[in-house]
């Protein structure tokens, strides 16, 4: 449907697959570290039209952990604190999964507006963002659902890859993201982006991040709006 829609081709999705390797080149916690082409992604076979198999993310074993923590003891602790400036939560309806109306759609966009109701800062704030992709068009939904890109603009924006580059205009999934670093869900998001915030990032760090968002969903949608001073 978004396809039709919009436009959009198969190549251009396939950008969300080169970018995320390219940066899980610089993780050492990546699990495909090999950078590929568009050449390499339309070969790949095909899982179930238009999705190949560099669309979908990998089941892995592995562990994070988040403390949360009141700002006043957070100060004492070894890490430098890292503030939740806002977030956003929703669901949609039972059955309803993850898209409505013309599937171009997600009620991830319910939580992109709580979120951004809750801080005054804007999309335009944001140094860097770590996207749910379970499936590459996941990313287009939600930087759509988030404000980040206008209705319909994603496919483009990600194409060619300069603006989701470290260098770039909105640095995308710094880590690989899950389609090249794993599948930790929210999880994984959260630990790149405060790796970011806290300039751990090495060759894929993004220069003077401060704040940074970070999404997941799904069935449930949640996002998170982090920084640093």
């Amino acid at each position: 449907a978004y396809f039709d829609k919009y436009g959009a081709t198969e190549e251009q999705l396939g950008w969300v697959a080169v970018n995320g390797r390219r940066h899980a080149a610089h993780n050492p916690n990546a699990i495909y570290r090999k950078p590929i082409t568009i050449d390499d992604y339309l070969d790949a076979r095909m899982i179930s039209t238009p999705l190949r198999l560099f669309d979908c993310d990998s089941h892995i074993d592995g562990s994070t952990a988040i403390l949360l923590s009141h700002k006043d003891l957070a100060k004492d602790l070894r890490n430098p604190p890292i503030e939740i400036e806002a977030m956003g939560m929703s669901m949609g309806a039972f059955g309803e999964g993850l898209h409505t109306g013309d599937f171009t759609m997600t009620p991830a966009e319910k939580c992109g507006d709580m979120l951004w109701n809750r801080t005054d800062l804007t999309p335009g704030d944001v140094d860097c963002a770590q996207i749910y992709d379970g499936f590459s068009i996941h990313v287009w939904l939600w930087l759509e659902a988030v404000r980040l890109c206008g209705r319909g603009e994603a496919a483009a924006f990600i194409a060619g890859g300069e603006r989701t580059a470290i260098d770039g205009e909105l640095p995308l999934n710094t880590g690989g993201g899950q389609l090249s670093a794993g599948r930790f869900h929210g999880y994984g998001h959260t630990h790149e982006a405060c790796s970011q915030l806290w300039g751990r990032g090495g060759d894929r760090q993004v220069p003077g991040a401060k704040t940074c968002m970070a999404v997941n969903g799904g069935y449930g949608y949640g996002a998170v709006l982090l920084k640093r001073d």
